[in-house]
């Protein structure tokens, strides 16, 4: 053996035992890494299921949020503000009720901007010059100042014939889908009214008309008119057809157009139903003539004229009781209080035995009121704004006594009390408006007279 060889077996093991440690390092680091890997991939699993958790309840939330912000589908809402600390997370809440200290306020607020009433030679010319300010409004917002009021349908779904209430469903539908159905049938006036047109040779023959709701074919009515007791009816038939929309079945007039924001999504509607017709008047010449200019305006189912409600003198261009629904939304409170009544008893002459008057306005103590200057007071509860044009505020009962002297009967009468708010300023508005359905009675029929309840649509 050589003298070298234990020195070289030293030197062997030595290796031996680097090597041995290096790979148990090694062995070690590779561990390690794996583990790091395994730890990694868990908590990447853990981020994903983590996101995807937070991303399903984002969008659930979103969907809770866009769901609230809907106008609930019931009448006058109900978004019910129940925690006052969350009262700026929504534009409005509905059914709000004042306390007597809020009443009480409101009452004090009103007495005193009242104590200063306008003279009366201003009170003569802001009623003399009523229509001078109101063209004056609309020769500078144009149609611009007032949005359209998509919400028609859900409080007045009387606007529609019944028939078409049941079609749409518009008390049960949400209002996004409402507004996707008046946009669609709106695209296709077009095609609406060649429908129109076959509806009525389909249903009444090429040479027809319609009288108060019936439907009468003209060379039958000439036959009848041949005979003595026919020369009345034929005098009815020939004015019946010398009008607007005389030969529809289902009419409708809004009084008090403005520029068009109720005229027109009822358009949107009506365009589909054959054997509707819109009347719709203001006695501001400007704001009608924004109406007719419209790009959506048709005089195939729609008639924009000028007229003074407060005028009896003046004939309307349709005679009287051939009206389904008469709309007054936001219109009384600009008339003077002692002219209400004459109005109102002038329209309910127009309304078809069994039509109905629909009514919305500035319920009493409402914000716009509490906020008049002193100095702004015509008249108890009615002022005239900077821009001349004035605003009468109602209580329930006058509303119920006005219409119930016309003779209508009642179906509908409450105040709407609302929250406004303006989140970005932080600042909370007590809203309050009244709202009113209210129905002319049915003729007794002396053939049967149990129809008369028989064809009640609200009883």
């Amino acid at each position: 053996m050589p003298a070298s060889f234990p020195v070289m077996m030293h030197e062997k093991k030595k290796q031996l035992r680097v090597l041995g440690l290096l790979s148990l390092r090694n062995l070690e680091i590779r561990l390690s890494f794996s583990w790091a890997l395994s730890l990694k991939c868990l908590n990447k699993m853990n981020f994903i299921t983590r996101l995807s958790a937070l991303c399903l309840r984002k969008k659930s939330n979103m969907q809770q949020r866009h769901q609230r912000s809907r106008r609930p589908a019931v009448p006058l809402g109900s978004r019910i503000l129940t925690d006052p600390s969350k009262v700026f997370e929504h534009n409005m809440w509905d059914h709000m009720q004042w306390s007597k200290e809020e009443e009480e306020h409101a009452k004090e607020k009103a007495a005193e901007n009242s104590l200063v009433k306008v003279q009366l030679e201003e009170q003569d010319k802001y009623e003399r010059e009523a229509s001078k300010y109101w063209n004056e409004f609309y020769k500078t917002h144009k149609n611009n100042f007032f949005k359209d009021r998509n919400w028609l349908f859900l409080e007045f779904p009387e606007i529609l014939p019944e028939k078409m209430r049941e079609q749409l469903k518009i008390e049960e539908r949400p209002s996004e889908h409402t507004k996707i159905n008046i946009t669609n049938s709106f695209s296709h006036e077009k095609e609406t009214f060649e429908e129109r047109e076959k509806y009525w040779k389909k249903n009444t023959g090429d040479e027809s008309t319609s009288e108060k709701g019936y439907v009468y074919n003209k060379k039958q009515s000439k036959s009848i008119a041949d005979s003595p007791q026919g020369k009345n009816h034929e005098e009815e038939v020939n004015m019946q057809e010398s009008f607007p929309g005389g030969g529809a079945t289902y009419r409708i007039l809004e009084v008090g157009c403005g520029a068009g924001n109720s005229v027109f999504p009822i358009l949107k509607v009506l365009c589909s139903a054959p054997g509707t017709f819109l009347y719709c008047c203001d006695f501001a010449s400007g704001a009608v003539e924004l109406v007719k200019s419209h790009s959506s305006y048709n005089s195939a189912w729609c008639s924009a004229f000028v007229h003074d409600v407060c005028d009896d003198a003046l004939p309307y261009p349709f005679p009287d009781e051939i009206l389904d629904v008469i709309l007054l939304v936001f219109v009384l409170s600009t008339i003077h209080p002692d002219r209400m009544q004459q109005v109102v008893n002038r329209l309910v002459k127009l309304l078809k035995p069994g039509g109905m008057l629909l009514f919305r306005d500035y319920g009493r103590y409402d914000t716009a009121q509490l906020r008049f200057k002193k100095g702004h007071c015509l008249s108890e509860n009615f002022y005239v704004r900077g821009d001349g044009t004035r605003v009468y505020f109602f209580t329930k009962e006058e509303v119920r006594n006005m219409f119930s002297s016309a003779g209508l009967t009642e179906v509908q009468n409450l105040v709407d009390r609302r929250l406004q708010v303006n989140r970005k300023k932080k600042v909370k508005m007590q809203r309050v408006w009244v709202q009113g359905k209210f129905q002319k009675p049915l003729l007794l029929s002396l053939n049967n007279p149990e129809e008369t309840t028989s064809r009640h649509p609200y009883g």
